[in-house]
C-alpha cells in the first residue's frame, strides 16, 4: 500500500482526532523483536511520535503481553495508557498503579502455584524463561540452545496445564498459561473503551494475540459502538499470515509503524 493510500485509510481518524482511540502492540510493532525480551527497546523516534500522538488523539494506549508497569517502563511515556497482560491489567495515563481485572484475583495464586510446580532445574537447564504476568505465566524458548528439546518440554507443560483445567495460548516462541476465563487483547480493548468518548479506533499489531484485537474492533463496529475501525497488520517473517489477511492496512515491521505514526501526526 502506497503512502497516499495509507493516508486515505487513516482519514477518518485524522478528521476528528479527539474522537479517536489509537492502540499499539509493543514487541514486534513499536519495538523490534530481539533474542531476549528484556533487551527490547522502543526507538526514540517512535517514542517522540507517540508523545505527539497522545497530545492530539482522544485516547492512546499500548496493549502488551507484558505487565502494564513493565510496558510503561519500556515505552517510558506516562501520558498514555497501558493494557498489560493482554488486557488483564489497566494502567491509565497519569495513574501510578495498574488495576487488575477483579475476576482474575482468585486465579493469580493458582497460576503461581502451577508455575512453581513446572519450574524445574531441567527447564532452567534448557534455558526456558518463565515470565510471571500475575494471572498469566509465559514460557519463552526464544534463544534456547536446543530449541527442539525446549519446545518438547513446553509441549508437556501445555498438556499439564490443560489437564489441570487451565488454558493455553501460543505466540512467537512462547506458551502462555492462563485462567479458564476470557483474557485477550480484544476483551481488554472493549473494557477500556467503555470509559472513553470515541467513535473511531485503530489497532496495530504483528502476532497471533493481536488478532483478538482485530476481531474485537470488527465486533464493536458491527454493534454500532464504533463508526469506523482500522486494523493495521505489521508484517514480519515470524508473524501469522492472518495478520496480513485480516488487516485493512499492512506495514513492514516497526519501521513501517514509524511511517504510520508520522502520517497520524502530520498536519
Amino acid at each position: 500500500m502506497t503512502s497516499a493510500l495509507r493516508s486515505e485509510a487513516l482519514a477518518p481518524l485524522r478528521e476528528n482526532p479527539a474522537r479517536a482511540a489509537i492502540f499499539f502492540d509493543i514487541d514486534g510493532t513499536l519495538a523490534p523483536i530481539v533474542e531476549q525480551p528484556g533487551d527490547a527497546v522502543v526507538p526514540e523516534r517512535t517514542r517522540q511520535l507517540l508523545i505527539t500522538l497522545g497530545r492530539r488523539y482522544g485516547a492512546v494506549a499500548c496493549v502488551s503481553g507484558r505487565r502494564a508497569a513493565e510496558a510503561r517502563a519500556m515505552v517510558s511515556i506516562g501520558s498514555i495508557s497501558y493494557l498489560g497482560s493482554h488486557g488483564a491489567e489497566l494502567l491509565r495515563a497519569g495513574s501510578t498503579e495498574a488495576v487488575l481485572d477483579p475476576a482474575l484475583h482468585e486465579w493469580a495464586e493458582r497460576i503461581s502455584e502451577f508455575g512453581r510446580e513446572v519450574d524445574t532445574p531441567e527447564l532452567r537447564r534448557l534455558r526456558v524463561r518463565l515470565e510471571d504476568k500475575g494471572a498469566i505465566l509465559g514460557f519463552h524458548w526464544r534463544g534456547a540452545p536446543d530449541q527442539e528439546t525446549a519446545r518438547a518440554a513446553i509441549d508437556a507443560i501445555a498438556a499439564k496445564a490443560e489437564g489441570a483445567g487451565l488454558r493455553t495460548h501460543w505466540g512467537r516462541k512462547v506458551l502462555e498459561v492462563r485462567p479458564p476465563i476470557r483474557i485477550d487483547k480484544g476483551a481488554g480493548i472493549r473494557s477500556f473503551l467503555e470509559e472513553e468518548d470515541v467513535d473511531t479506533a485503530l489497532y496495530a499489531g504483528d502476532d497471533a494475540t493481536d488478532l483478538d484485537a482485530f476481531r474485537m474492533l470488527d465486533e464493536l463496529t458491527g454493534e454500532g459502538r464504533l463508526k469506523r475501525a482500522i486494523k493495521v497488520g505489521v508484517r514480519s517473517d515470524e508473524g501469522p499470515e492472518a495478520i496480513v489477511g485480516e488487516a485493512d492496512v499492512v506495514v513492514d515491521g516497526p519501521q513501517g509503524v514509524v511511517d504510520l505514526l508520522s502520517l497520524l501526526v502530520a498536519e
